[in-house]
């Protein structure tokens, strides 16, 4: 199996490569590993501070069957070989806590290490805005009008400055195309929101009432015919999305898009709307200028999403932050707008992991148990392996009491009852999955019917289904535990809304 081979749980080898239980199919001339090869030694987390909430509590249940597959016992009980674990982020409070409930560690090391001089890390110095321009923030609100026409009028400004901007910039370059027009990281408007609620209405405004004012905009604006602020400007290319109601092939286009400066070949981009998915991701040197539509609801998700532009030293960014004067959170962060940007990673929030909490084991503890006991023992291992339950019940009990010892340790900051409570229900559930799983078998071997994890093979029944999946409604209430999700997104199923014309109404 690809995945076993990815813990080293292979049994075969030959010139062209490794073969688990699973491999029948190929190397059937391969030689025999006097042992299996060692597992990942370095796991590398990235954005540490994402995995956290409903994802980190799901992704700390699969992280115990993946740091259990990853790990090497000797017979003496010991740990022999147990990966290192390197997770890195900007942005995290009571990082020690996250990570013993994700990955069961007890140590955490900051790296680097803190210095003598907190600006000069030795892999990093922070230099003063004299030497490198910073990030500069402005926090809009308006008393009496309302969020729509706060966003319209800095828009309009926006847009249309950047726009006189670039022209007198490409009029001091003339013809030399060598350069790139210093005012171009401007030219693209990104504006982020906290819905997409939000985002489709201010959508509206743009396609609408921004496009076309915009034509006229420095004309009306003029306040002398020798000195314009701003300059008329058309938006010739539709507004982009990027909202998890866009498909990824979608997305890798629009990022390319992103990255096409205004002058060249290519499809440049005037405005760009998207939700909290550019926190992470969006790596694009050339984005200047951005729009945050009402104060994000953590600290982190601010920092996260508004460093996104301006990540070029030699073209600082720009963040226009419009607050609703009428709502007290967005009020209290305008009255402290200076205060609170001077020092906002001091306000990053702890962030919450509760993989045993029961409802996290109702979701996820049954996919995580069948994958831990899958790759342990290579007879569970071929797909049709589920139904060896009957055999190997009693070799893979000792998976409840490790998932138990791994629970107590997550609750180390409870009280000893508590932790021996959590600890008790942990290894019930995953006796009471193991039973059940053994029931199921017993069930379809006296129906001479075989059984598989998932659907890899035509015939076969299967264990695991999604939690939405059709066949659950005509089997068993016993099925209904072994329930697994194939992505931590899919959470609902999608909706299609149709139309339909009522001639018959006589309308």
């Amino acid at each position: 199996m690809k995945r076993g081979g990815l813990f080293g749980l292979v049994d075969r080898c030959d010139e062209n490569g490794f073969y688990g239980p699973t491999g029948n199919a190929h190397g059937r001339g391969a030689r025999a590993l006097t042992g299996h090869l060692p597992p990942p030694d370095l796991i590398i987390q990235d954005e540490l501070h994402l995995i956290s909430g409903p994802l980190g509590t799901v992704a700390g249940l699969y992280e115990a069957a993946v740091d259990a597959l990853a790990t090497r016992i000797g017979s003496d009980g010991k740990i022999i070989i147990r990966p290192k674990i390197i997770a890195s982020t900007a942005t995290v409070r009571r990082a020690a806590t996250q990570i013993r409930a994700l990955f069961d560690r007890e140590e955490v090391a900051i790296f680097p290490p803190p210095g003598p001089d907190r600006r000069d890390s030795f892999f990093a110095r922070t230099v003063p805005t004299t030497e490198s321009p910073a990030r500069l923030y402005i926090g809009l609100a308006a008393q009496g009008r309302s969020h729509k026409v706060l966003l319209l009028r800095a828009a309009l400004a926006i847009l249309s400055a950047a726009q006189k901007a670039y022209e007198e910039a490409a009029a001091e370059l003339g013809g030399d195309c060598r350069q790139t027009n210093p005012a171009d990281p401007y030219m693209t408007l990104l504006g982020y929101f906290n819905s997409l609620r939000e985002l489709g209405g201010s959508r509206r405004i743009v396609e609408d009432e921004v496009s076309v004012r915009l034509s006229k905009y420095g004309e009306k604006r003029r306040l002398e015919p020798e000195d314009r602020l701003f300059a008329d400007r058309s938006i010739r290319y539709d507004v982009l999305e990027l909202t998890s109601r866009v498909s990824t092939s979608d997305v890798a286009n629009a990022k390319r898009r992103l990255a096409v400066p205004f002058g060249s070949r290519g499809d440049p981009i005037d405005v760009a709307l998207a939700t909290n998915m550019i926190s992470v991701g969006l790596d694009i040197l050339r984005l200047g200028l951005m729009v945050v539509n009402g104060q994000p609801k953590t600290s982190a998700e601010y920092i996260q999403a508004t460093s996104r532009v301006g990540r070029d030293p030699l073209r600082p960014g720009l963040v226009v932050t419009l607050l609703n004067i009428h709502k007290p959170r967005d009020r209290s962060h305008y009255e402290r707008f200076e205060t609170y940007h001077a020092s906002f990673y001091r306000t990053v929030e702890a962030t919450s992991v509760t993989p045993y909490s029961p409802r996290a084991l109702d979701r996820a503890l049954a996919a995580a148990l069948v994958a831990w006991c899958r790759h342990q023992d290579a007879v569970l291992t071929p797909p049709c392996g589920a139904e060896e339950i009957l055999t190997r019940r009693n070799a893979v009990a000792d998976v409840a009491d490790r998932f138990a010892e791994r629970a107590r340790r997550h609750t180390v900051a409870l009280p000893t009852a508590e932790r021996d409570a959590c600890a008790t229900e942990v290894r019930a559930r995953c006796i009471r999955l193991l039973d059940d799983w053994y029931k199921i078998a017993d069930d379809y071997r006296n129906k001479n019917t075989r059984l598989q994890y998932q659907r890899e093979e035509k015939g076969p029944r299967c264990l695991l289904h999604e939690f939405l999946h059709p066949d659950l409604e005509n089997l068993p209430d016993v099925f209904r535990v072994f329930r697994a999700n194939r992505s931590m997104r899919d959470v609902e199923p999608s909706v299609d809304l149709f139309t339909k014309r009522l001639n018959e109404m006589g309308r």
